[in-house]
């Protein structure tokens, strides 16, 4: 899938620490590295901090239900299940047409009932953001350079999650109080302070994809080089929309394989977050619950960036098998459950890995699907709805709240966890083997295409990935 130049040789080990760090390589013209990095400064720090803050917000139910909302608000059946299922509902019915709606909810909330709301209207307002900025980076970015660019967009998910838990560590601590309000209210108000200024920061630098209108900071030499590079790289911009995007998607294997392939990584990650659960039922402290869970999304920011890097230079399917074999243990851990404690912190560590398997999967699909812009659309944002779709009622028959197979056990969850992630290896090597079958078709069909054509397209046969 990416470049057969980066995927042939063999590196030394100071060339492979080279090659992690090379974004803009010297065979690059000047003006093309001067792109890359006008796209770097606009798309991806926005798209970063845009996620940022997501997660930010996403997770900050968790922290705050463990550390004084549970008590206050009297939570002591599934209501931190039907608080994520108001999100995820939301969250799925908006993905696929994205979401226009502006609402304005009251500040501060009062009973349970408003809470449900708010996480219902702040996930539409989020629907369109994950699959999305794929579409986005793959619009602009080719090759080894979308794998970079989407693992390290792909960091911002833990440093949000992350973020939060200490951000709820230091609300508890210090805002405990403060205006008559607990600390995990303080959490709330805090995050959507840092909302504001992101979302006037993407209005003025974010620039679309290459056929929006020209951003202030790009010359139309940089839109006609950036249309050049997709043009070489075969990746085709998107045209009119019609009906027949459904007819022609539904028709290959795509959809089918990259859709259970996301499903079975939301239904196994699931419970890979709520790490603060089982600490609350060990009788950690308030400040422990919020930062002693940070490590594995220390872990997760590690495997994100560097995992997604090695997938540009490494055949794709070695990396996600790596990471896959890491959750599974995890899983098999939870499973077994009565074990060391140092080994069930190991365990919630190593869940870590999955940090790469999602910007792998993605930039798989933008390569994989790249002459067909409307296909690929529709596939980033079916994988997201359908995908999610799990998230509204799997939690509640696998991993409920309370009760005798409540969090942090999970006595039926744990095994549907370590299922669902041998299946997600499964599908993604399933694809990797499908693309590789139809590369050799179409080369046996063309076998006198231009060798120049081949260097200069840096979306390649699968065939050379997976030689290794």
């Amino acid at each position: 899938m990416s470049d057969p130049k980066r995927k042939t040789g063999r590196l030394s080990l100071l060339g492979l620490v080279k090659e992690v760090f090379n974004w803009y390589p010297s065979s690059y013209p000047a003006e093309e590295r001067k792109l890359l990095f006008k796209l770097d400064l606009s798309i991806l720090i926005f798209a970063c901090l845009c996620f940022f803050v997501k997660f930010l917000d996403q997770t900050n139910i968790s922290n705050a239900y463990a550390s004084g909302l549970k008590e206050d608000f009297g939570l002591y059946g599934n209501e931190l299940n039907y608080f994520n299922i108001c999100y995820f509902v939301s969250y799925v019915l908006f993905q696929i047409p994205g979401l226009l709606l502006i609402s304005r909810p009251k500040f501060r909330v009062t009973n349970v009932h408003q809470l449900y709301a708010i996480r219902f209207l702040v996930s539409m307002l989020e629907a369109p953001i994950f699959a999305g900025t794929h579409f986005i980076l793959g619009s602009w970015y080719t090759g080894p350079e979308l794998f970079k660019r989407a693992g390290t967009w792909f960091i911002c998910n833990p440093l949000g999650n992350m973020f939060s838990g200490y951000l709820q560590a230091a609300a508890y601590t210090n805002l405990s109080g403060v205006g008559g309000m607990p600390g995990w209210r303080w959490l709330f108000i805090i995050d959507g302070i840092f909302t504001i200024p992101v979302a006037l920061i993407g209005f003025f630098i974010f620039p679309g994809i290459p056929g929006s209108p020209k951003p202030f900071f790009m010359t139309d030499r940089d839109i006609v080089l950036a249309k050049e590079r997709t043009d070489r790289a075969k990746i085709r911009q998107p045209g009119k929309m019609s009906l027949d995007v459904f007819k022609r998607t539904l028709k290959r294997w795509h959809i089918w394989v990259f859709v259970t392939c996301y499903a079975c990584m939301i239904i196994s990650t699931y419970p890979t977050s709520y790490m603060n659960l089982w600490l609350k039922a060990e009788g950690y402290s308030v400040t422990q619950i919020n930062q002693l869970p940070t490590v594995t999304y220390a872990v997760t920011i590690v495997a994100s960036w560097l995992g997604s890097t090695l997938a540009a230079i490494y055949p794709e399917w070695i990396i996600f098998t790596i990471a896959c074999a890491c959750c599974t243990f995890s899983s098999l851990c939870m499973i077994i459950w009565n074990i060391p404690t140092a080994l069930k912190f190991v365990a919630w560590y190593a869940f870590g890995a999955f940090g790469c398997l999602s910007p792998i999967l993605y930039s798989a699909v933008n390569l994989i699907v790249r002459d067909d812009a409307e296909e690929r659309a529709l596939i980033l944002g079916a994988m997201m709805s359908l995908g999610y779709s799990f998230n509204v009622w799997v939690p509640l028959l696998a991993y409920p709240t309370a009760g005798p197979d409540g969090a942090p056990r999970w006595r039926k969850g744990w095994p549907i966890s370590f299922v669902s992630f041998f299946l997600l290896w499964a599908s993604f090597v399933a694809s990797v083997f499908l693309w590789r079958r139809e590369q050799m078709s179409e080369a046996s069909v063309s076998p006198h295409e231009s060798s120049d054509e081949e260097t200069d397209t840096v979306v390649v046969d699968e065939a050379l990935a997976l030689k290794d």
